[in-house]
């Protein structure tokens, strides 16, 4: 829980000059103690009146109280996940904002109106994805054009060969462990640097159905724990790289892909106030409209929507379209979505698309030690190929553990354990660009060993 300084100025005037400390003075030290951002007399209110709506056995489907319930349920988990000894500075806010419900949900601790509710609101109103066009938009336009350049160019080189030598240590072990090459290669190391489970795990089972003469639905069902197993553990590891970058600073740039700029989330500096409310919503407006061009594109040529949105954001950066006005207000939308929407939507894919059971069906002692070490390679690789190209170690890690993460929630989960939501442009490239490269090649070479 967060805490105000022990004595507000004002309080202190009053105790010096001897007067009894009026009675609003301690209500808001009251509200300045926090749930996650929510000030505790708001939380408990929220809280009771959820419960009362749960008792009466209906939730109310307006926007505002589901996002009172993601809000509650989402920051309530973080703050746990924040406290707990160690795990803290390893991800455990974002793990157990993300996990929690999903267990609560197989043990039917969930009410089961509220788990409808949650889960009618994430499915229908998709807001994943106005998250993380507020994030990419926002980021990719507050970012410093040069490193921009030179960023996008580089990642390319660790994340290749992160993705090819994973393969093979993942292969290998697997093999070792009796669990024969092609299963392992095709069913194991495959679904996890696939992009997630729409992009990914759904793709490879409709394509592997078809090489193989099997139910797509038992395939998909095969596939998709290493999908989660994979994030989860890209989600511990990312939070550990982020604890061990600050106990040696000169491996990180908390953040920047590469030294030579002083920040990559740089933007024009003008006077105070300059950026309005108006802008901000300008802002917001121009995000939600890149991702329309990405769907539109997605439904004439079947392009990946989030892929599309990214590349025609970071055209209009290089081509000097965004004033520095707008990109001082992408910044402030950036920085709203990361710091208030990340629990509450991980809280709600937690609920609503996690399903605790297809999580545990793979927690045999061969596939955990394949999976891990699928994931430790891929980073691994990524962090020395990342040094020898002299870009900070750390952050080329973190971006090829994205490769290994449950797509667009797996980003958000990753990035938030390590801290660095600013590379969501980068991890979007590693998920969505190399998931598809991946996925491709893997239907190619099974094809042609079947």
């Amino acid at each position: 829980m967060n805490s105000p300084h022990p004595h507000p100025p004002l309080e202190d005037s009053a105790r010096q000059q001897g007067a009894r400390t009026p009675w609003h003075m301690h209500a808001w030290r009251l509200m300045e103690m926090r749930i996650g951002l929510v000030p505790l007399p708001i939380y408990l209110l929220l809280l009771a009146l959820i419960g009362g709506f749960v008792a009466q056995g209906k939730v109310p489907t307006d926007i505002s109280v589901s996002i009172a319930v993601l809000a509650v349920g989402g920051f309530t988990c973080a703050e746990f996940g924040k406290r707990l000894p160690l795990l803290r500075h390893i991800g455990a806010a974002a793990i157990f904002a993300t996990f929690v419900p999903s267990f609560l949900v197989y043990v039917h601790a969930m009410p089961p109106v509220l788990l409808k509710h949650v889960a009618e609101f994430t499915k229908n109103s998709n807001f994943l994805y106005l998250f993380i066009a507020s994030i990419v938009v926002g980021s990719i336009f507050s970012m410093d054009r040069t490193i921009l350049v030179q960023g996008f160019l580089k990642i390319f080189a660790p994340l290749a060969a992160g993705t090819v030598v994973a393969a093979l240590v993942g292969t290998a072990v697997g093999t070792a462990l009796g669990l024969g090459w092609q299963h392992t290669l095709f069913f194991i190391v495959i679904p996890i640097m696939a992009g997630g489970v729409g992009e990914g795990a759904i793709p490879l089972s409709i394509g592997y159905a078809a090489i193989l003469g099997r139910a797509q639905g038992d395939i998909f069902a095969e596939v998709l724990p290493p999908v989660m197993l994979g994030s989860l553990s890209a989600i511990l590891m990312a939070g550990a790289l982020n604890f061990v970058g600050k106990r040696y600073p000169h491996l990180t740039g908390e953040g920047r892909l590469q030294p030579g700029a002083q920040d990559e989330l740089r933007v024009v500096e003008l006077p105070a106030g300059s950026v309005d409310v108006g802008q901000v919503a300008s802002a917001g407006l121009t995000a939600v409209a890149l991702y329309m061009v990405g769907l539109m594109s997605h439904k004439l040529f079947d392009f990946p929507a989030p892929v599309v949105m990214l590349f025609v954001a970071v055209l209009l950066k290089l081509c000097r379209v965004v004033s520095p006005q707008l990109q001082q207000a992408s910044h402030v939308v950036y920085k709203f979505f990361s710091t208030a929407v990340t629990y509450p939507l991980l809280f709600a894919i937690g609920a609503a698309l996690t399903p605790w059971e297809k999580l545990i069906a793979a927690f045999t002692l061969s596939n955990l030690a394949t999976i891990v070490a699928t994931v430790a390679t891929l980073m691994a690789t990524g962090f020395v190929v990342g040094r020898a190209l002299k870009m900070y170690p750390i952050e080329t890690a973190i971006i090829n553990a994205c490769h290994s993460g449950q797509g667009g929630t797996g980003d958000v989960a990753i990035l938030t354990a390590a801290n660095r939501m600013q590379m969501m442009p980068f991890a979007q490239i590693a998920t969505r660009i190399g998931g598809a490269i991946v996925v491709t090649l893997s239907l190619f070479v099974l094809s042609r060993l079947s």
